[in-house]
Order: C-alpha cells, then sequence, then structure tokens
C-alpha cells in the first residue's frame, strides 16, 4: 500500500479545512449551540425528562449527530467534486495509487473533520448542559463508524454530482429532514402507533438512538439493530464506491 499517497491526499485535504475555519467549524458550532439555546433551555425548560433524562441532555446526541451527518456528506463530497471540477482528478487517477488508497486518502480525511467537529461540538454542549456518557466506548465507536459510513456516502455524492447545485441536493433536501424526524428533538416512542411504525423506515432514527444509548443507556431501537443498520448502510456504500471505481463512472468520462 502506498502510504505517501494516502498521507499526500489526506493532509491536502485537511489543511482545506484551516483555511476555510470559519465555514468548516465555527458555523457548525455557532448553529448547535443556537439549537441549544432555543430547543434546550427556551423549550426545555417547559418540558418534562424524557426517558429519564432531561430534555437538554436527551438532545445532545441528537445534535451531535445531525453535525455529523451533515458535516461528513458535506467534507467527502466537495473534496472529491473539486478535483473533478478542476481537472486535477486525471492526474490522481493516472498516478501510482490504488482505487483503495484514493478512497482511503479522502474519506479518512473527511471522517476525521467531522469527528474533530462532534468532538467540539460534545465539549460545547457542556457549557450549556450537564450529561453523562454511560458507555464511552460506544459512543466514540458510534462516532467514528457514523462519520466514516457518511464520508462514504458524501464520496458517492461527489462523484455522481455534476453541478454545485447537486451537492447541496442530498444533505439539505434528503438528510437534514431524515435527521429532524428521526429522534433527534424527540423519543419516537411519544408518537402516535402508526407514527411510530413508521418512523423504522427512516435509517436515522438507529444512528440517533445507538448514539443515545452510549450516551445514558436508553434507547428507541434495540442498540444491536442500531449498529448492525449502520453496517449494512456502510457496506453498501462500499459496494457503490468499489463499482464507481470499476466501471468509471463519472470519473472517466
Amino acid at each position: 500500500m502506498n502510504v505517501y499517497a494516502i498521507r499526500a491526499i489526506y493532509l491536502f485535504e485537511l489543511a482545506r479545512t484551516w483555511r476555510t475555519l470559519l465555514q468548516s467549524i465555527a458555523t457548525p458550532v455557532i448553529t448547535t449551540s443556537l439549537y441549544f439555546v432555543v430547543f434546550g433551555s427556551a423549550i426545555g425548560a417547559n418540558m418534562s425528562q424524557v426517558q429519564g433524562v432531561s430534555y437538554g441532555a436527551f438532545i445532545v446526541p441528537g445534535l451531535i449527530m445531525l453535525a455529523l451527518l451533515t458535516e461528513s456528506i458535506s467534507n467527502a463530497s466537495f473534496g472529491i467534486y473539486m478535483p473533478k471540477y478542476s481537472g486535477t482528478i486525471y492526474e490522481v487517477l493516472s498516478a501510482p495509487v490504488s482505487y483503495l488508497e484514493i478512497v482511503i486518502g479522502y474519506v479518512g480525511a473527511a471522517a476525521t473533520k467531522s469527528v474533530i467537529l462532534g468532538l467540539i461540538i460534545l465539549i460545547t454542549a457542556r457549557l450549556f448542559v450537564d450529561f453523562e456518557i454511560v458507555h464511552p466506548f460506544w459512543m466514540v465507536a458510534f462516532l467514528l463508524l457514523t462519520a466514516i459510513t457518511f464520508s462514504l456516502f458524501g464520496f458517492i455524492i461527489g462523484i455522481w454530482a455534476d453541478g454545485w447545485e447537486k451537492l447541496q441536493i442530498v444533505p439539505a433536501l434528503i438528510v437534514t429532514p431524515l435527521t429532524f424526524l428521526g429522534g433527534s428533538f424527540y423519543s419516537i416512542s411519544m408518537l402516535p402507533p402508526l407514527w411510530q411504525t413508521l418512523t423504522l423506515f427512516n435509517p436515522v432514527v438507529y444512528l440517533v438512538s445507538g448514539f443515545r444509548w452510549s450516551f445514558y443507556g436508553v434507547s428507541d431501537v434495540n442498540v444491536t439493530v442500531s449498529l448492525g443498520m449502520t453496517l449494512g448502510f456502510l457496506l453498501l456504500c462500499l459496494v457503490a464506491v468499489w463499482w464507481i471505481f470499476r466501471t468509471g463512472y463519472r470519473l472517466k468520462n
């Protein structure tokens, strides 16, 4: 494996984060802080506990997951789309670098940035509410697994997109609404039976539920099912990336 090639791609993508620090780090943190002020303080003050957890603490995993999903997709899709847009993707494809090394470099950098952002938001949340992490190992595991999975998903979107507007379609019109409807700000047990059943078709429910379990030991869905669904989506993304490089879809034409 060409470690030097992976390192070059990885460090180049990370360097872009520091050049756009306001957009990459500051904006998501400020946005999440506003969610804490509005939902945690204003609304949470008038709500009782949810599943034995104060409302302000209850929404912490959901807010972290919201930022993690959107930033993972955004970082990875923009990272691979820029070489396509500028034409430098052909230099990467013609270099003595395997497809696996290319994916590791781009996806690894995007996942790293997302994990750093998630940890910063976790620290920021501590300024607003008190919370505990019952299963710290599984919290880190879900954080890493989600970041890698949705960075792969963003990588696929970046290859699929043939214009700047398409980079925003999936995060803005699909992922963000699914996250809001996936139990980020409430327990799905609070919904009527019909809506509880329909909500289970939302894949984000399993991510948020598993991540919340790692914090408080409570979840809307069995944690084994949550982990299985996450791994299943990861496998699906890996198959899609393999097919893209095998066929050259929107890379060689």
